[in-house]
């Protein structure tokens, strides 16, 4: 994947309604494709960068033939969830001319961001060196499923890979049980979030210094980072973490409980709320208890400890305790699935959920914007690009000539 910034008129004539966002003026080429690529550049397109996606001509993005389940055009959802805000230019980087055309591109950018196999981009003349060569400026992240370097550089980077390799698995899930990824691709979307800041963190470096510099984000590194509670608890006594479920290592009781119906999420993780909770439930023979004085004893015996207190709670239902407990101050909450989730009051409050209108969907839902700003609110410009739609504009940005256009054509820039 590639990102590139660049300040210049080609970049503030391409949206003039992104000019008060706080990336306006920056220029993205963005050579990712599939997930942790896409998504880190949709949050720079979000806050006002103008985000070229470069894509490979004939299928473009992987993911735009995705998820299994057809759309009313080629592109899947899962595709028009990470690409609003951009435009695309189908280009050939395995021919000279694409790779020619890509340089001009590349001069005339701040950030480039790639996710190609490590060295792919660098045997192809475009990576960090080269560009480096021609726009000391550019700000140039890799993302990869293990880095640039290492053991395990070299091998195929998906996240199921780095939640396995990562430990996440091996505290996911319930004791004795088979083996749980998250439900979520916390190794990709974590790595397009810290590449993300990070590109932020170097280019304001860049516009201190003058300089542009090197970014190796990868899944598996990512995904270790998401360790920085359970390998405390490694670091400190000694002991490998496994999976507890949904409770957790440190305090007791804090899980999901069963009620009359369902299950639903409480905690009472300090012995103050502890002590609130079995007064509520009039258990005042859990206080009693030795086993459970304080936070180390409710550990220690928290299995115990539920069934306790599921007896209780088998008297109501789920959102009947949900209300009681918040109503006492104690934190409790629902289980909710996605559909339960994004149609929810506060998620339509938060504006979680959009509907974006699509040259060929018509109106269709696209994921809110995860963080508000006050100031400069974030807007959907662009719907997510067709494959190519943007190739004539840009290259009419780019200052390319009818005659040069043809020769490009001719020498397969443009082609599959």
């Amino acid at each position: 994947m590639l990102i590139f910034f660049v300040n210049t008129p080609m970049a503030n004539n391409a949206n003039t309604s992104s000019s008060s966002l706080p990336l306006s003026g920056v220029r993205v080429l963005d050579v990712s494709q599939v997930m942790a690529g896409p998504y880190c550049s949709m949050l720079l397109a979000d806050m006002g960068a103008d985000v070229i996606k470069v894509e490979p001509p004939g299928k473009g993005d992987q993911t735009r033939g995705a998820m299994g389940f057809k759309m009313k055009g080629d592109d899947s959802m899962g595709f028009m969830n990470m690409n609003r805000n951009k435009r695309s230019i189908a280009l050939n980087l395995k021919s000279d001319a694409g790779r020619e055309l890509f340089m001009r591109l590349a001069t005339e950018a701040d950030v480039i961001v790639e996710n190609y196999r490590p060295g792919v981009m660098r045997r192809l003349g475009l990576g960090y060196e080269q560009i480096a060569a021609v726009r000391p400026e550019i700000v140039y992240a890799s993302i990869s499923g293990f880095g640039q370097d290492g053991p395990w550089s070299d091998r195929p980077g998906f996240d199921l890979m780095a939640q396995a390799m990562s430990g996440i698995m091996s505290v996911t899930g319930y004791p004795g049980g088979a083996p749980v990824k998250a439900g979520v691709p916390v190794a990709d979307i974590g790595c397009a979030l810290f590449a993300a800041s990070s590109i932020l963190a170097a280019y304001i470096g860049r516009l201190k210094s003058g300089k542009g510099q090197y970014i190796d984000a990868s899944l598996f590194d990512s995904a270790l980072a998401f360790s920085i509670w359970d390998i405390s608890e490694y670091w400190g006594t000694g002991k490998v973490p496994g999976p507890v479920g949904t409770s957790n290592k440190m305090s007791a009781p804090y899980q999901a409980v069963k009620a009359s119906d369902n299950y639903f999420v409480m905690g009472a993780t300090n012995n103050k709320l502890f002590t609130a909770l079995c007064k509520l439930l009039d258990r005042d023979d859990l206080l009693d208890s030795e086993k459970y004085k304080g936070i180390p004893d409710r550990l220690r015996n928290r299995e115990a400890l539920i069934e306790e207190l599921e007896c209780s709670f088998s008297t109501k239902t789920a959102a009947e305790w949900v209300s009681i407990l918040l109503a006492a101050g104690l934190p409790a909450g629902p289980l909710l699935n996605y559909a339960e989730a994004f149609e929810s009051d506060h998620a339509r409050h938060r504006k979680m959920r959009m509907d974006i209108d699509h040259p060929v969907e018509g109106k269709v839902p696209n994921i809110g914007f995860p963080v508000k700003f006050q100031g400069t609110p974030q807007t959907v410009r662009m719907p997510p690009p067709l494959l190519g739609e943007h190739t004539e504009a840009i290259l009419l940005e780019l200052g390319v000539t009818e005659f040069e256009r043809a020769e490009l054509d001719k020498a397969g820039a443009f082609a599959v």
